[in-house]
């Protein structure tokens, strides 16, 4: 089958491309802004691409169309395929009918924490022998890929394991289908890691989202398992509406809890108050610990014992743009953090600042989400600053005055429109001992390697 992705090189999609090309199928594509590092990945799987979206590409005569989100009425080869009648599907939809059908499906669903904690799951679901497949939202580390078929067993053979971990996203899934992605991939094993309010751009309230976690909710069979967040209120909330499935949490008595951890990270895993074992890495912060919990619980209900995930876990090496270091120059050290939700913003700072003591942190962000450039959440961004001892905002393109909206910050904060005048001034300001923690859900301009090279000078 010859497949065309429109909106081809966003993470899911290009992940669905290379999926579809390792079954066999024929992959073409197109999207806005053909660039690196997708753009590469897919190419050297032989995956053509095309800049924009020209109507022209239904020269190309393929057997169905598979439309991103990225997607909307308008586009003008969309508009000539509706002009046409010709087959089109969402990529959730298709995912869901040509891979998804017959897996055991774990599925990573919430605010934040998917990217990471799916990856962590795929790795202990590997380390366990089980072969898993994939569809995460960025690189894991132990992988180097963010989506493959599932292989082959380490107890079986010739044959394919039945399970695929996917991270589980509530976002819209096309603009023929307001449904959030996650209804389609009707998981075994579902892992609810938070709810909070986030995409202000599709969602009026709290309230919706919650509605749409709850339809999720409804796939899941009643000889599954869905693994909650014990702390969250509003995960409550969706249980309350209604569910047919065994519950297991994480976070809080009665389910799965971590102790404190020691002077290197590590912490004892227990459930229902029992020892099950303890995890040694060098991950920051109780959010990885909570993920942790969420893993290992899945994960023992696929079969996999707690001892080998806590085994696997101390193995588990984090995902790109997770508090990535990036490079140290001078004394200096430079991460990078996928970070922009406040709730994100102020967990990857306390994180920082629990590993450093009283080391300067300069906090740098870009608020580019869909959500932060509305402003819904700029109220909260001066409150998730606190851990920082310097802040600096890049405020280019924003609908809001990010000056008044760090304002509580005092002079600690300041915001720039130039990206080159944002790196001389960090670069002038950090002396040796400081570590600078850049935060955006982009690529923030090449800021990483500039201000690297501008330290280095």
């Amino acid at each position: 089958m010859h497949i065309h992705i429109l909106g081809i090189c966003g993470t899911f999609m290009g992940g669905i491309a290379a999926l579809a090309q390792a079954a066999g199928h024929r992959v073409t594509g197109c999207d806005a802004n053909v660039y690196p590092p997708m753009s590469t990945q897919l190419e050297a799987q032989g995956i053509a691409l095309i800049e924009g979206f020209g109507a022209e590409q239904l020269a190309l005569n393929p057997d169905i169309f598979v439309i991103g989100n990225v997607v909307t009425r308008g586009n003008p080869l969309m508009e000539e395929i509706l002009n046409r009648n010709l087959p089109y599907v969402s990529g959730p939809q298709w995912l869901a009918e040509n891979v998804l059908r017959d897996k055991w499906v774990l599925a990573v669903a919430g605010t934040h924490g998917k990217t990471t904690t799916a990856s962590m799951l795929a790795w202990v679901l590997e380390y366990a022998g089980l072969a898993p497949g994939f569809l995460i939202g960025g690189v894991p580390e132990n992988f180097g890929i963010s989506a493959r078929l599932p292989g082959e067993p380490r107890q079986e053979k010739n044959g394919r394991s039945p399970f695929f971990v996917i991270e589980a996203d509530e976002y819209d899934t096309a603009f023929f289908d307001k449904r959030s992605k996650f209804v389609h991939y009707h998981p075994r094993t579902a892992v609810l890691n938070n709810l909070e309010y986030d995409h202000a751009d599709i969602f009026p309230d709290l309230a919706a989202i919650e509605t749409q976690f709850h339809h999720l909710v409804r796939t899941v069979p009643g000889q599954g398992l869905i693994v909650a967040n014990g702390r969250e209120e509003t995960l409550d909330r969706v249980l309350r509406r209604g569910c047919w499935t065994p519950v297991e949490t994480f976070g809080a008595d009665g389910g799965w809890t971590a102790s404190a951890p020691d002077e290197n990270n590590g912490f004892e895993v227990l459930f229902d108050s029992q020892s099950q074992g303890r995890v040694h890495w060098d991950l920051l912060g109780e959010h990885n610990r909570m993920n942790a919990l969420a893993v290992l619980a899945a994960a023992r209900h696929v079969g996999v014992p707690t001892h080998v995930g806590t085994e696997a876990l101390s193995a588990f090496r984090n995902v790109k743009r997770r508090m990535e270091t990036r490079g140290t120059v001078n004394g200096i050290t430079v991460y990078d953090d996928f970070a922009h939700h406040p709730t994100a913003i102020a967990t990857t700072l306390a994180g920082l600042r629990a590993k450093v003591g009283k080391a300067r942190i300069l906090a740098v962000l870009e608020p580019r989400s869909n959500t932060m450039k509305l402003g819904t959440m700029k109220a909260a961004l001066p409150g998730s600053l606190a851990d920082a001892d310097r802040v600096y905002c890049y405020a280019a393109n924003l609908g809001w005055d990010a000056a008044a909206a760090l304002a509580p910050l005092g002079d600690k904060a300041e915001t720039h429109d130039d990206l080159d005048r944002l790196i001389e001034t960090i670069a002038r300001e950090a002396h040796s001992g400081d570590h600078i923690l850049i935060m955006s859900n982009g690529g923030f301009g090449g800021i990483h390697q500039k201000l690297l090279g501008r330290l280095s000078a």
